[in-house]
């Protein structure tokens, strides 16, 4: 894995484990050992992945963003009831596949469930 795969890796799991109270962006650059504008580049990056939130803040007198995940832990209560845990061709299933999740009314059901 390249050195910049895992900086994110390690900076996405910080701020997931930050949780609701969210973490400081210049927070983050101190516990990865990186300059602010590496910091602010990965911060911009997944904000516009969608992977994150940035809140700008009035912090100490100062002006900063707070750092928040859009990303949710999986655990056995998330995934109950998907469908594809008892699909019979789950191993045809990838996207371009025979059976592709992207197209798939089971899941596309299971995940936006009408009202």
């Amino acid at each position: 894995m390249s050195h910049k795969n895992n900086l994110e890796q390690r900076a996405q799991k910080i701020i997931l484990e930050s949780g609701d109270d969210g973490i400081m962006q210049s927070e983050l650059w101190k516990k990865l050992g990186v300059s602010s504008r590496e910091g602010s580049r990965l911060a911009l990056k997944f904000e516009e992945k969608g992977t994150i939130e940035r809140r700008k803040i009035l912090h100490e007198g100062r002006w900063s963003y707070k750092l928040f995940s859009k990303k949710e832990y999986v655990t056995l209560d998330t995934i109950n009831g998907c469908p594809c845990m008892i699909c019979q061709e789950i191993d045809k299933c990838f996207e371009g596949g025979l059976k592709d999740p992207l197209s798939c009314l089971d899941l596309s059901s299971w995940i936006s469930p009408k009202s």
